[in-house]
């Protein structure tokens, strides 16, 4: 009978026992890496590149904004698509330019007044991410189309909570021009209270059934603030009033109705700390377009506001944080367009995007990775009426360090070197003829491009 070495089987023993629980702790890992991220896409309406504190701006408390640049990367450079709302909202959901997707311009309730129609060919994200097995909402303004077709639930979402039209008449009664447009899923609601409060529980409702009930979720909360009318709550503007008394009147409302709507940012901030999601959460945030200059918008050290092509229309406040991958308190250079979210989110969630967007996503950059700037030209328009406008076009094209502006097209269009004048004050146009041709031949490329889609729908 032969004798057994013991000790010569506990080592192989421990060796077994050593490798399952390396197999098991990388498996561990991979599972780990292979939860798909929630995403919170939070969008506020005309607030200007400067109207938060964490800008540097002295006069305003954002404590909610400011906890999203601490605790994961502000970008220094980033644009909305478009110096007005419904344009930069089908960019932000398609990842395109937004006349690529029917929308140069505003779309409103009024037919003889509304500046596009959201293409049936575009697909949306909530779409492209429910492949991924995402659940999705649109919680607060809608502002694509009032048509059957270009309502929420029919371009992707799982769940509506807010208002379809482009702005309410008070914050309060939630009417624009006496018709009602506030809905939950298909149905017509009539709820109580001022709409940003509103908007602010229904997200955090839904954040607490997501959690709940499982799996990768997208919130788009896209807040009217503060948007005209400036009608912020009684005891928001008494605070300010107390706190700057010598502030303009108008500013005064206008930083009331951002410090509330801020406040709001903090309770869904809160409600993902409480459900423990926040650490694989990534939450963005930014504005639409510029501030408003007559309602006393901090736009910062840029030229002009909310309707310009000039920068201050065009460069809006954008900050991420997702505790699990984005090194906190972290900065960026890198330029961006609303559109690279839609890009950024797929890649995110491991979804291949439609071909023929125009986003890229940085997501090398907010992992830390090196990503230099697009050799991209950015475009940017806005369709418009009245007779400021003419049912025509205003636009921008930026190539590296010149951009081309055509801010009324009644008007002789102007170069700038933004590199060497931000502020956009000096008009290279007659000096620099070469460089202002090379800028105006992309803008007709793009032009033409645009074209290619109607932004109205046809009668037929």
């Amino acid at each position: 009978m032969q004798s057994v070495d013991h000790r010569g089987m506990t080592a192989v023993i421990r060796l077994l026992i050593a490798a399952i629980v390396a197999m098991q702790f990388t498996s561990a890992i991979h599972a780990a890496e292979a939860v798909k991220p929630n995403i919170v896409i939070i969008l506020s309406d005309d607030q200007g590149r400067g109207d938060y504190s964490a800008f540097g701006t002295k006069d305003i408390r954002t404590p909610g904004i400011d906890r999203l640049y601490a605790e994961g990367m502000g970008f220094d450079n980033f644009f909305a698509n478009c110096p007005v709302c419904s344009p930069t909202r089908a960019a932000l959901m398609s990842g395109c330019y937004p006349d690529r997707v029917g929308v140069p311009g505003v779309i409103r309730d009024i037919k003889t007044n509304s500046w596009g129609y959201l293409a049936q060919h575009a697909t949306l994200l909530p779409k492209v991410l429910k492949t991924a097995g995402y659940h999705s909402a649109i919680v607060g303004k809608w502002h694509l189309g009032l048509e059957p077709e270009n309502l929420p639930l029919a371009r992707g979402f799982d769940h509506f909570h807010g208002f379809l039209d482009d702005m309410m008449d008070d914050y309060y009664t939630h009417l624009r021009n006496g018709h009602n447009f506030m809905r939950r899923d298909l149905k017509e609601i009539d709820p109580e209270g001022h709409a940003t409060d509103l908007f602010t529980q229904w997200a955090c409702d839904y954040i607490r059934e997501r959690a709940q009930a499982g799996g990768p979720f997208l919130l788009y909360l896209a807040y009217n603030a503060p948007h005209d009318p400036v009608q912020p709550k009684s005891d928001w503007l008494a605070k300010v009033k107390t706190r700057e008394p010598n502030m303009p009147s108008n500013r005064q409302k206008l930083v009331a109705l951002i410090e509330h709507m801020d406040d709001g940012i903090g309770q869904v901030l809160r409600t993902l700390d409480e459900t423990k999601l926040a650490a694989n959460t990534m939450v963005c945030f930014s504005s639409d377009n510029g501030g408003i200059l007559a309602n006393g918008a901090n736009n910062g050290p840029y030229r002009g506001g909310k309707q310009m092509t000039y920068d201050g229309g065009l460069r809006v406040p954008f900050a991420i944080r997702w505790p699990a991958r984005i090194k906190p308190g972290t900065t960026s250079a890198r330029r961006a367009l609303t559109m690279d979210i839609y890009a950024t989110a797929c890649e995110v969630s491991g979804v291949t995007p439609p071909k023929d967007i125009d986003g890229v996503s940085f997501l090398p950059t907010l992992l830390g990775q090196e990503q230099p700037d697009t050799d991209r030209a950015e475009y940017f328009v806005r369709r418009e009426g009245g007779p400021q406008y003419g049912g025509k076009t205003i636009e921008a094209l930026r190539m590296g360090d010149w951009k081309l502006v055509l801010n009324s097209p009644f008007a002789p269009a102007e170069l700038f070197n933004v590199k060497a004048d931000p502020a956009e004050t000096t008009d290279l146009a007659s000096r620099e003829k070469k460089k202002f041709l090379e800028l105006s031949a992309e803008l007709r490329r793009h032009i033409q491009r645009g074209g290619q889609v109607p932004w109205q729908k046809s009668e037929q």
